[in-house]
């Protein structure tokens, strides 16, 4: 079982799908954490928050807020997986290349981390263990009907 775990067969199988899991869990949550915090302090942040987009302050923040919160809950549960992801992988391409883009790299790091592990999940997809993938089945099994 663990030699499974470590070297799944499949893609779409069940260890695979775990680990997809897991990982749309532990970085959900992660990047949660700081779409709650820009959220606790709206207030303050929305007169100082960048303005990358030119779209003003208070705006950039919300869509901040969005990227961070909303999809974030979305990708752990795997609901509208790959369109949740879109605007994740938007607000970690403006964090690590226009906010931190002069920065040393060890200020935009964690940016790119988050970047790279939300390109290749949205290239690897959800797995087994999300809403869309259940929706799907239930779809099929109708249309079989």
């Amino acid at each position: 079982m663990f030699k499974r775990l470590l070297f799944p067969s499949r893609p779409d199988g069940t260890a695979a799908s775990a680990i997809l899991l897991i990982v749309r869990i532990v970085f959900g949550l992660l990047l949660m954490n700081h779409g709650i915090e820009k959220w606790s302090n709206y207030q303050e942040l929305s007169a100082v928050f960048p303005d990358p987009l030119g779209i003003g302050s208070p705006l950039s923040l919300g869509l901040a807020i969005f990227g961070e919160l909303a999809c974030s809950m979305a990708f752990i549960i795997g609901f509208l997986y790959r369109l949740a992801m879109i605007p994740m992988i938007f607000t970690m391409m403006v964090a690590f290349f226009v906010i931190h883009g002069n920065d040393p790299f060890a200020a935009k790091e964690l940016a790119f981390i988050y970047l790279v592990v939300f390109v290749l999940m949205y290239i690897i997809g959800p797995g087994k263990f999300a809403v869309d993938h259940w929706i799907g089945k239930a779809f099929s099994q109708k249309a079989g009907r």
